[in-house]
């Protein structure tokens, strides 16, 4: 009788072992599949910031246009502890926190003309102020790898 129950033990402790090591096989197949992930899309984020940087330094990118999609892909590449970005790019985010709050598209063409005038005045003006350093920020970015 003792004999039956170790066995019948050893058969449950056997069984439950048999089952924790295939949830430790699922469990490392889905991190090997979340970091496979996580690397497609700090590449596809690294070309995007790459292909946007030398538009921008070939200026078929206007520099408001630049800094907020540039300061956006920055800030979604998925690393830790995130880098600072700020402190390597100023520039770009010099002007990122000047336009970011400018009204577009629909809240945009809601606008009188002269306020929109005013709104574009004030763009270009920021952007010529910080365009010589967004340049060499961009040139940099063209090149960027994480």
């Amino acid at each position: 009788m003792t004999n039956m129950l170790v066995s019948a033990a050893s058969l449950i402790i056997l069984g439950l072992a048999g089952y924790a090591y295939y949830l430790l096989t699922l469990l490392y197949k889905q991190g090997q599949r979340q970091k496979a992930a996580r690397a497609a899309r700090i590449e596809k984020i690294t070309e995007s910031i790459q292909t946007i940087a030398l538009a921008t330094v070939q200026q078929q990118c206007d520099l408001s246009e630049a800094s907020i999609r540039l300061c956006v892909l920055l800030d979604a590449i998925p690393v830790l502890p995130q880098p600072d970005y700020r402190g390597r790019f100023p520039a770009l985010h010099a002007l990122y926190d000047k336009v970011k709050n400018l009204p577009t598209h629909e809240a945009r063409a809601q606008q009188n003309k002269l306020e929109r005038r005013k709104m574009d005045l004030s763009r270009s003006e920021w952007e010529a102020e910080l365009e010589s350093q967004i340049l060499l920020e961009a040139e940099t970015l063209a090149k960027f790898s994480v």
